[in-house]
């Protein structure tokens, strides 16, 4: 049996048990998470990534492994700065911790699928014309001054334009205490906040998908590698979601780390014919960048904790 065929199996295969063990084992606390507990799970999710780089080691070599660590460092990287969009429109819309945590499983299935495709069109398309590396890297250079130059302004969910788009598609039920993304009242078939958040949340992260995807492309061409990475950072945001809700004031500085790691690798991609920095370098300057950034959060932290 070809190689390729045994891992696809292998990768669905874990992917599929942990998903099920995470949603049906571990999804009993309902959105109440501990910070010691919510540590933990990002602890597990990030050591079976591990493992898999290993099976990925093992099966194709030094350089494939070193290829599926730094992207999935740059994917879980760049998912904290998407978490905290997703800690936004949850709070802007009053829901419940409970419905957060089925919101969250809705959005990652939701990406699951989509990844696929991503990345499945930005392999072909970059194979086929070389020159949209230029156009790819030069988004993310954007995407990245963006991040850097953003202004904290408060976030008006009811005036997102996908919300308004779904109010003229559904009557609304305004009810943040309702469980269910739709309700029958009187034979009306009316939606509710979590449906309008869980719509706004797979349409974030497919905005999303776009910068990330463009980014690990920036590292590898193998559509394996690219996407198991990039899949076993997206089931993990889930547990990611939780240590960021409880450190979200702590970790200040861990989007202009991940704004700075957009550019590097927009730079590495526009730059990719002309100057070859290979697979272990890019890793340690993604890796110098994170812990550069929760450095600096921490003792911006601890500054303010001593005013």
């Amino acid at each position: 049996m070809d190689i390729q065929l045994i891992m696809w199996s292998l990768f669905w295969i874990i992917v599929a048990a942990a998903l099920y063990f995470d949603l049906a084992v571990l999804n009993k606390h309902k959105g109440n998470v501990k910070t010691q507990e919510a540590v933990a799970m990002v602890l597990v999710w990030t050591g079976l990534a591990v493992f898999f780089g290993l099976i990925v080691y093992y099966i194709f070599g030094y350089e494939k492994a070193l290829e599926y660590i730094v992207g999935y460092i740059i994917e879980y990287s760049l998912s904290v700065d998407n978490m905290f969009v997703f800690l936004i429109f949850f709070t802007c819309f009053a829901i419940p911790k409970p419905n957060q945590s089925k919101i969250l499983v809705c959005g990652i299935t939701g990406a699951v699928a989509f990844r696929f495709l991503f990345v499945a069109g930005g392999v072909k398309l970059i194979n086929s014309f070389s020159w949209i590396t230029y156009i790819l890297g030069t988004v993310l250079i954007y995407t990245a001054v963006k991040m850097i130059f953003k202004k904290n302004e408060k976030v008006h969910p009811y005036n997102n334009i996908v919300y308004r788009i779904l109010k003229k598609l559904f009557r609304f039920k305004y009810d943040t205490k309702i469980n269910k993304f739709f309700v029958r009242e009187n034979n009306v078939l009316y939606a509710t906040p979590m449906f309008a958040v869980a719509v706004i949340i797979e349409m974030s992260d497919i905005v999303f998908a776009i910068d990330s995807i463009s980014a690990v492309l920036a590292v590898s061409r193998d559509t394996f590698i690219i996407y198991t990475s990039n899949i076993f950072a997206v089931i993990g945001l889930r547990s990611l979601y939780f240590p960021i809700e409880c450190f979200s004031k702590k970790f200040k500085f861990l989007q202009f780390g991940a704004a700075v790691i957009l550019i590097f690798v927009g730079l590495k991609m526009i730059l990719s014919y002309y100057i070859n920095i290979s697979t272990i370098i890019s890793l340690l300057i993604v890796a110098a960048i994170l812990t550069l950034s929760i450095i600096i959060s921490y003792i911006h932290t601890k500054t303010l904790h001593v005013k």
